[in-house]
């Protein structure tokens, strides 16, 4: 790759060159005999290099753009998409997706999301912030990055990799509602994976940055030097016998858990009857102590958005107060496959926020006592319709607070329901680099197997 390229050296086109583009699919989708249409179109840039052991492993330069119509004639509904913007693949696009439509059979629930809930005025989320980073700059970041890893102690033996991403893209939605909106968007990343060795055997652990602007990111120093301290504390990890003890789940796993209950109070997981959260609404699925927020409209976040997929205007809401769920997760379909309005999540969940504790990182350890602090979680044993968990995980063995020996090969197994009813606290450790922000997880009791 020539030193000139950069992560923004194929800039962002013109917003009104995608206008255009959408207006172009709309009409296409009107002249073929579309009754209602919708579509999407969208452009990104990515430069991402990774480094091990100072050599340079990949760098790649990313480019992609795409479009996508779904159309409606009455209410049957189909779909395509393409790469290729040429005004004669527009035809081609729109004739195949009218094709679909019309040998699918009617659906009562399809169509555009309601022109009263589009988005109209449309807020400023401060979502772009480009990196002109080139390639000869991300591999010195990179290679810093594992060399503090590696310089931090003689039992780093190993290393996976130094990592740094830039990315930027710019979206347009439109639908023959007369709804037009887009906005861009980047996002940049830097991470390390090294292993620590000593005469009981490898440990491997890495750590990671992102933000949507690269001068919120850690330094490459910060983020190597924190991924060899979370592998050397893996040294002379044991095995436990198997027992029922509280369960600690640091921030960027108890994100994990929330997620878990995002996916069950989805819209398409409860008009198919397929999650253990089914007609629970107004009822208490957590401790009174914890509420849990969507705020989609936080300046630079990762999951920020004015609207969803469908153009539908993002709102703050609470999805549970007091303990108490308050709301579902619905797009315009499920929304009317369920009788109810959509709560403008077509694409997904817009920062879900778990309200922090009053305690620390080292105030969640004294609260779990005698118990297991899970770092790290393996496999996917989860069953959404009874909400049954089982998952591979290692740790660290606490006693009176206190950390006394990592743990590894065993697993943790509960159902959702009664974990999520027996958190015991919160932390307010929160861990903001997602789309669910969450402090740690105290789990009153839960079932170990190893030994």
């Amino acid at each position: 790759m020539p030193a000139s390229v950069t992560a923004t050296a194929v800039p962002l086109p013109a917003r009104e060159q995608l206008e255009t583009l959408v207006g172009d699919i709309l009409a296409e989708a009107h002249a073929q005999g579309a009754t209602a249409a919708e579509a999407a179109v969208s452009f990104g840039s990515a430069l991402s290099v990774t480094v091990r052991l100072g050599e340079v492993e990949t760098l790649e330069h990313h480019r992609q753009r795409g479009l996508g119509v779904t159309v409606y004639i009455g209410q049957s509904r189909g779909s395509a998409s393409t790469a290729d913007w040429r005004a004669e693949t527009i035809r081609d696009t729109v004739r195949g997706a009218c094709a679909i439509a019309r040998h699918t059979a009617a659906d009562p629930y399809a169509g555009l999301a309601d022109p009263e809930r589009l988005a109209r005025n449309i807020p400023d989320l401060d979502l772009y912030h480009p990196w002109p980073l080139s390639a000869e700059e991300a591999i010195a970041l990179a290679r810093e990055c594992e060399a503090a890893a590696l310089a931090r102690d003689p039992r780093i033996r190993n290393s996976e990799g130094g990592s740094v991403a830039a990315r930027a893209g710019l979206v347009l939605y439109g639908n023959s509602h007369g709804f037009c909106g887009g906005y861009p968007t980047t996002r940049h990343s830097m991470s390390c994976s090294v292993i620590a060795q000593d005469d009981g055997g490898m440990q491997r652990n890495h750590w990671y940055t992102v933000g949507r602007d690269h001068d919120d990111l850690e330094t490459p120093v910060a983020v190597g030097q924190e991924a060899a301290r979370r592998a050397l504390r893996r040294l002379g990890s044991r095995r436990l016998g198997t027992r029922q003890v509280p369960v600690l789940f640091t921030p960027e796993l108890a994100r994990g858990l929330i997620g878990h209950f995002a996916a069950a109070i989805r819209g398409g997981a409860l008009y198919r009857k397929a999650s253990f959260l089914l007609d629970r609404l107004g009822t208490a699925v957590f401790p009174e102590f914890v509420t849990i927020r969507e705020r989609p409209h936080l300046p630079k976040a990762l999951a920020s958005a004015p609207f969803d997929g469908e153009g539908v205007t993002t709102t703050d809401r609470d999805l549970v107060a007091g303990g108490v769920l308050q709301g579902y997760v619905l797009d315009s379909y499920s929304a009317r496959r369920l009788g109810m309005e959509t709560t403008g999540n077509a694409g997904g969940i817009h920062n879900l926020i778990v309200e922090p504790g009053r305690l620390d990182h080292e105030g969640m350890l004294r609260q779990l006592g005698t118990g297991l602090w899970v770092t790290e979680l393996l496999g996917h044993g989860i069953n959404p319709v009874t909400g049954d968990y089982s998952r591979g995980a290692a740790g660290f063995w606490v006693e009176n607070g206190e950390p006394q020996f990592p743990v590894h090969e065993i697993t943790i197994a509960g159902n959702l329901d009664q974990m999520f009813k027996s958190i015991v606290a919160v932390g307010n450790d929160m861990d903001i680099r997602g789309g669910i922000r969450c402090g740690s997880l105290l789990v009153e009791r839960m079932t170990i197997a190893g030994e």
